[in-house]
């Protein structure tokens, strides 16, 4: 197969590129939180689409705040037909902070932050400062979930303010997989205590 080169003429002259597939991410639903104890995404309810209509999904978490202090965010997946979110999970976790004081800063693995076929709570960002105006963004990629071959595997990436003597600038990054063939199609979201005081958490499909 040969390569084609497009110089800068070449490519002011193209009138159409055909068909491409562009990688779109589809909106499929935002949720709200108002001290919400959990929030959920269950495949077949209230607009949810989590099944084998796109091979990934995206959660995006917009200014997500807790209603309480030093407290850790997490997530779980409930198998179809499942009830009690404690699905097998394998997973891996390391962050970067730096203090907004400047005095500290460190690339660390958390060993609190991974499961070794662990059946509890994933945490994602820990150690969350509930002040007025912190809490935290970032998105989850959740592939193929309704696969019966293949265990579902997941990465996320966060940017949070940590609670602290001096509150820190934080990045986690959690990834791992849920140790199961069969399909999942529920993911919840909590906090270790309290509630989820405010913030949105949309889902999306990629084509």
């Amino acid at each position: 197969m040969s390569i084609v080169t497009l110089n800068d003429r070449a490519v002011r002259s193209v009138s159409a590129f055909g068909s491409l597939n562009t990688g779109s991410m589809i909106f499929i639903k935002k949720l709200t939180a108002s001290s919400s104890g959990t929030l959920s995404f269950v495949d077949g309810t209230s607009d949810v689409v989590l099944d084998s209509t796109y091979k990934e999904y995206v959660f995006t978490f917009k200014n997500i705040h807790p209603s309480g202090d030093d407290v850790n965010f997490s997530f779980q997946g409930n198998a179809a037909g499942g009830a009690d979110f404690n699905e097998t999970i394998t997973s891996t976790s390391f962050r970067a902070r730096h203090t907004e004081d400047g005095s500290a800063s460190a690339v660390e693995y958390r060993t609190d932050g991974d499961q070794a076929q662990g059946t509890g709570e994933q945490l994602l960002p820990f150690s969350i400062s509930g002040d007025t105006d912190h809490g935290f963004g970032g998105f989850l990629h959740l592939f193929n979930p309704s696969s019966t071959t293949f265990v579902k595997h997941f990465i996320s990436r966060f940017a949070v303010t940590i609670q602290g003597s001096s509150d820190k600038a934080g990045e986690y990054y959690v990834s791992g997989y849920f140790n199961t063939t069969s399909a999942i199609d529920e993911i919840r979201f909590k906090f270790s205590s309290g509630n989820i005081d405010a913030g949105d958490i949309c889902l999306y499909g990629i084509l």
